[in-house]
């Protein structure tokens, strides 16, 4: 069980300020918004189907459940706007955009620091993501907890990345963030900041050399038809928050607002559970699909070149905050 929950009690009463609770009036139709696919394999599609079906657990008939994938609803940028207006009461958002509203989350963007899946989930699912959640509560939104993207791997048309100098010239795409810019460049690269619906199209005509994003998001959206080498870099843990509009919740009772935590709770739960799942199987899937496929010779490398990112955006994140990751981390 997640840690989460612990603190459930706290974020859900942060859904009530600036708004008056309308005790009894169901909310009948709860739009949830994501960028990505609605792929099988897609880890943000997997997510949307876990709040979905632990929600009709936990309260039965009280949603009706619209889906919007694929920037339906406008880039994260304006499904964070729409969160914070009630336009949108569920966003599955990349961290990187969340790091717009609030730069302490570029924490969990920073390059090479967590060595696995379950030492993010317990620094996410512990007292520092907590922090981080807590930030949202002041901006219209109430953050309930981190899904898995998975770890981000780089994929291009230029060369495998086997070490630090591979990366030199190359033109990534990036996420429209400082810190991926920063780590793109600290590595000699050539950082291109886009919109993720611009993307695809820029690989297929050569704007750019290569992106990176986790295996799950390569598969869902076909990049094996436009980009030739994936190299499992794992240089930044996908942290996916699950960001609900203080607006949707203020229509529930206090119970249904504990019962809507509890049920993203699970469903964050069993999500990080098939994404780990799928993913031992994908990346047979994205060779045979054409991709030659790689490991780094030495992350140490790696991360001695994007030290000067750390340094970089310690102050902006937060030092007392940025200082509990590392120790977490190091433990």
């Amino acid at each position: 069980m997640i840690a989460l929950k612990k603190t459930a009690t706290a974020l859900i009463a942060a859904a009530t300020l600036g708004a008056t609770a309308l005790p009894g009036l169901a909310q009948d139709t709860l739009r949830i918004g994501w960028t990505t696919s609605d792929g099988a394999q897609d880890p943000y599609a997997i997510a949307a189907r876990a709040i979905a079906a632990e929600l009709e657990d936990r309260l039965p008939g009280k949603f009706a459940v619209q889906m919007f994938p694929n920037n339906q609803l406008g880039d994260e940028k304006q499904m964070l706007e729409g969160l914070q207006y009630g336009t949108l009461d569920v966003g599955i958002i990349t961290n990187a955009a969340i790091a717009n509203v609030d730069p302490a989350f570029q924490l969990n963007d920073m390059p090479f620091l967590f060595a696995d899946e379950a030492q993010a989930h317990e620094v996410l699912d512990g007292e520092v993501g907590q922090e981080l959640l807590a930030k949202l509560s002041d901006k219209g939104m109430v953050g309930l907890g981190f899904a898995e993207g998975g770890f981000r791997n780089m994929i291009n048309n230029k060369r495998p990345v086997t070490t630090p100098a591979d990366v030199e010239g190359v033109k990534f795409r990036t996420m429209q963030s400082p810190v991926f810019i920063g780590m793109f460049s600290s590595l000699g690269g050539n950082p291109t900041p886009m919109a993720w619906s611009e993307t695809f199209t820029a690989a297929q005509q050569g704007t750019i050399d290569g992106l990176e994003i986790p295996l799950a998001v390569i598969f869902a959206n076909k990049y094996p038809e436009v980009t030739d080498y994936l190299s499992l870099t794992k240089h930044t843990y996908s942290a996916l928050g699950i960001i609900v509009s203080q607006r949707s919740l203020s229509k529930l009772s206090d119970d249904e607002r504990m019962a809507f935590a509890g049920a993203v709770s699970d469903a964050i739960a069993s999500q990080r559970e098939q994404v780990a799942q799928n993913s031992a199987d994908l990346i047979t899937k994205l060779e045979e699909a054409g991709m030659e496929v790689n490991e780094i010779e030495n992350p140490a490398a790696f991360r001695e070149k994007v030290l000067p990112v750390y340094d970089e955006f310690k102050p902006q994140i937060g030092e007392a905050l940025f200082d509990k990751a590392l120790a977490a981390v190091q433990n």
